[in-house]
């Protein structure tokens, strides 16, 4: 692993820590490396039972890496590495928990679609901008959003894009728990060890039983979205909508 992906074992418990804090732990392709390598290694290490995913620097993440996505708007081949991490937290065996603090933008919200418990701090800001950035959902958003949460919802969250914080993330199901940002890495740590302690043969049916009815269909999403987010990558609009960003001003779309 590299400095920015950051992996401490114990006691059946494996933290996988996002460590680029000067970015606000924005994902780059190798990062969406490391994180898949971790978590593959964990479902087939017999010492790791649960995995807890988090943050350095008091974020969990702001979302991609708007620099190596540009890049990707030639060489959209680069995208495979954040898909490849969507289908290991989705198929990941072992519980996985989410320890949440500042900010989830973006993949930094629909990764916590495929944990198992997720603990957020009071101030966590959430948000999923696809739409903004021109182009598609993505992390099986377009299927579980509106499963669970119903058209309407799903469009204000993943279309309008709006900001939300962590209350509104409790009510929507998103997050488990709303605790204050010092406790809850502490608390997520305190669930992992809860549940190594339960039986593990019935620990990994009953997650595998509560996922098979979706497994199927999650994955033919994942694979038909981040197609068509490579082919919206790379249209005039998100070229814009990215640049903007990049350069803070207002996008235009108006030559679009």
């Amino acid at each position: 692993m590299s400095e920015y992906v950051l992996v401490e074992p114990g006691d059946g418990i494996l933290q996988v820590k996002m460590n680029r804090p000067e970015k606000k732990n924005a994902l780059s392709f190798l990062m969406y490396k490391e994180l898949t390598q971790a978590l593959l290694d964990a479902d087939e290490n017999p010492a790791v039972r649960v995995v807890v995913l988090s943050g350095q620097g008091g974020c969990f993440t702001a979302g991609n890496d708007l620099g190596d996505f540009l890049t990707a708007t030639a060489e959209p081949e680069k995208l495979s590495a954040a898909l490849h991490f969507l289908q290991a937290i989705s198929t990941m065996k072992k519980p996985v928990i989410a320890a949440v603090e500042g900010l989830a933008i973006g993949i930094g919200t629909s990764m916590l679609l495929h944990c198992d418990l997720v603990f957020g701090a009071t101030e966590t800001k959430f948000q999923l901008p696809f739409t903004r950035l021109g182009v598609v959902p993505e992390g099986g958003t377009s299927l579980l959003l509106p499963q669970t949460l119903g058209h309407r919802v799903a469009f204000e969250l993943v279309v309008m894009g709006e900001v939300f914080g962590a209350d509104r993330a409790r009510e929507l199901g998103i997050v488990n728990e709303v605790l204050p940002a010092d406790e809850v890495l502490a608390h997520a740590l305190s669930a992992a060890q809860a549940l190594t302690q339960m039986p593990p043969k019935a620990l990994l049916n009953g997650k595998q039983l509560l996922k098979t009815s979706q497994d199927c269909t999650l994955a033919e999403t994942l694979e038909a979205e981040m197609a068509q987010f490579k082919q919206a990558l790379q249209s005039p609009e998100s070229l814009e909508a990215i640049t903007a960003i990049l350069e803070k001003r207002a996008p235009d779309f108006s030559a679009c």
